[in-house]
């Protein structure tokens, strides 16, 4: 009994300061992924591109790069080994501006 509520603390935790939707957090693959404010994107080869700045009314997170406001398609994005992360590179999230 002691294990099973240390880990639902745990999951309301992640869930408080994780910034991703609870489905996402549980590795359910297809559950959509709500980018919360805050939360650094990862760019699809690992690098850390810059924290969520704001999401738009269609969950896709904006994010200033290199001084630019630029939003990043909510199609690209997903959880990989927990944290938010976009299929695009760097340089191809840069060309969406």
């Amino acid at each position: 009994m002691k294990r099973s509520s240390s880990v639902v603390s745990l999951c309301a935790l992640l869930m408080m300061f994780g910034g991703v939707h609870a489905a996402s957090a549980s590795g359910d693959a297809g559950a959509p992924v709500s980018p919360v404010k805050g939360s650094m994107l990862i760019a699809a080869n690992g690098a850390r591109l810059a924290p969520v700045y704001r999401v738009s009314s269609d969950g896709s997170p904006q994010i200033i790069l290199d001084g630019k406001l630029v939003t990043v398609p909510a199609a690209t994005i997903s959880m990989a080994g927990g944290k938010l992360t976009t299929s695009l590179t760097k340089t191809e999230v840069l060309a969406l501006h």
